[in-house]
């Protein structure tokens, strides 16, 4: 019988400043599989130089939708999903082998993800253990097609496991970083929302943010993450404002 292989997919955009840690991370994968997402900066040039499979798609059609044309270029038994401000650490990539060498294709795999934000690795916040599902058999598990917050969906005779060891995510370096990328989600998932009929009012904008500030900061104790801890709370309660805000706006100006 032929050794179980993996292949690592990815889709990009615009990650000079980080993919290159990405990359370097990914060394023990069969196969690494790169979609740039229309990238303007030296994303791609970086991704060549680790990879040939360097694929673009311009024409946006969503997250879903975007993972899913990135899997389909994929040929090993075995997928690994990362972002392209993540890293894999040297014992998660052996817990990933590890896995991919016992090669139970009726289970998919979610790993604990521990992300940096203003200054650390926040561990409270409700923010860890992040557990998301990347690892699972290429043929029996992929992507959904949501414009946002996408997910790999699986069938009900498929058993989902926890891996151990951290994915490591730099993606809030900085407050300019996390504004662009919270006002692109709210954005996303208010034109998703107003598309599907769902109705706000400005008060719900208020209320969402208030409640996501003590749910954070005091319920899931992100006071222990100290400066970190409030930053995360308050940024929270901003997006979430925005998010709602940009729903009511759609729905009063029928846009």
């Amino acid at each position: 019988m032929d050794k179980a292989t993996i292949s690592v997919v990815m889709i990009v955009k615009n990650e000079e400043s980080k993919i290159e840690s990405c990359l370097r991370s990914l060394s023990w994968a069969d196969e690494l599989i790169i979609l740039d997402s229309g990238s303007t900066d030296l994303t791609v040039e970086i991704c060549r130089k680790y990879t040939k499979n360097v694929y673009i798609e311009n024409v946006w059609h969503g997250f879903g939708a975007q993972r899913q044309l990135a899997e389909s270029y994929a040929s090993g038994d075995w997928i690994f999903a990362i972002d392209g401000d993540e890293e894999v650490t040297e014992k998660l990539s052996k817990e990933i082998q590890g896995v991919v060498e016992t090669d139970a294709r009726d289970k998919v795999y979610a790993v604990p993800r521990l992300t940096w934000a203003f200054g650390s690795f926040v561990r409270h916040s409700g923010w860890y253990p992040d557990y998301v599902v990347r690892l699972y058999p290429r043929k029996r598990a992929q992507y959904n097609d949501a414009v946002v917050h996408e997910r790999v969906i699986f069938g009900s005779d498929m058993n989902l496991h926890y891996l151990k060891n951290d994915l490591l995510h730099y993606s809030y370096t900085n407050l300019e970083s996390w504004v662009a990328k919270s006002a692109r989600y709210s954005a996303l998932w208010a034109e998703a929302k107003h598309a599907e009929g769902v109705r706000c009012t400005f008060a719900d904008s208020i209320t969402h943010s208030i409640m996501f500030f003590l749910r954070v900061y005091v319920v899931k104790r992100g006071f222990l993450d100290g400066a970190a801890g409030f930053m995360v709370a308050a940024t929270g309660a901003f997006s979430r404002f925005l998010k709602y805000s940009d729903l009511w706006l759609r729905q009063k100006n029928r846009v």
